[in-house]
């Protein structure tokens, strides 16, 4: 039955994270599909460059709360109980929010919607982190915003922030005795994060990556 449960969550959490809220906010508010325009992503910073700010906003937002959700979500159909792996004790509900969160993540960037394309996934990951530690989740979205506005480099902002909230997790761990499969999770998240920003860091390091406040143009 416990399997069958974590099954279900993976499912669900994959799905909630494939819905492309970018390209629906495109389509409805100027009939544009964004995955047709700059880098073809789905999040909020293409969908700021190709739509406008408002629909950018709503599309991080957006993308925050299916993530944050299908963690709730999953805490919710687990319950109680737990299980030990190597001598540790991992709660039922604690495997369940990050195998969520992994989840949640994979859809957005990875969308069966959209023939497995999708996001970077950095609202998503920081939507994950809201339910299971709130502070990683505001820092890092400090860290983003600031970046950003010093370096107009939204991707270098982006790549920062989910670097520093892991960093942030090690101490925090060791502080407040957080489960250390939050740790891992960060880990792994963040790993997805800038795997997903690899083009990204190129251009960064040859000087034509894109900054904010620049429009995209129609893939050709």
């Amino acid at each position: 039955m416990i399997i069958a449960e974590f099954v279900g969550i993976i499912v669900i959490a994959y799905l909630l994270g494939s819905i492309p809220f970018g390209l629906i906010i495109g389509k409805v508010s100027k009939g544009i599909d964004v995955t047709k325009y700059g880098s073809g992503k789905i999040g909020g910073t293409n969908v700021m460059r190709a739509v406008g700010t408002k629909a950018g906003v709503l599309t991080i937002v957006l993308d925050i709360c299916k993530a944050a959700g299908a963690v709730v979500l999953a805490q919710v159909i687990i319950g109680s109980g737990m299980l030990t792996i190597a001598g540790a004790n991992i709660h039922y509900y604690q495997a369940a929010q990050v195998m969520a969160g992994l989840a949640v993540l994979a859809g957005h960037n990875w969308s069966i919607f959209l023939k497995f394309k999708g996001g970077r996934g950095v609202a998503s990951f920081f939507g994950t982190l809201i339910p299971i530690f709130p502070p990683a989740a505001i820092f890092g979205g400090e860290v983003l915003a600031v970046v950003a506005l010093n370096s107009r480099y939204m991707s270098l902002a982006s790549i920062m922030s989910v670097l520093a909230t892991w960093c942030l997790l090690i101490p925090m761990t060791i502080a407040y005795n957080l489960p250390p499969i939050y740790l891992a999770y960060s880990l792994a998240a963040t790993a997805m994060v800038i795997y997903q920003h690899r083009g990204n860091i190129i251009r960064l390091q040859q000087g034509t990556e894109r900054r904010l406040g620049e429009k995209s143009e129609e893939i050709s």
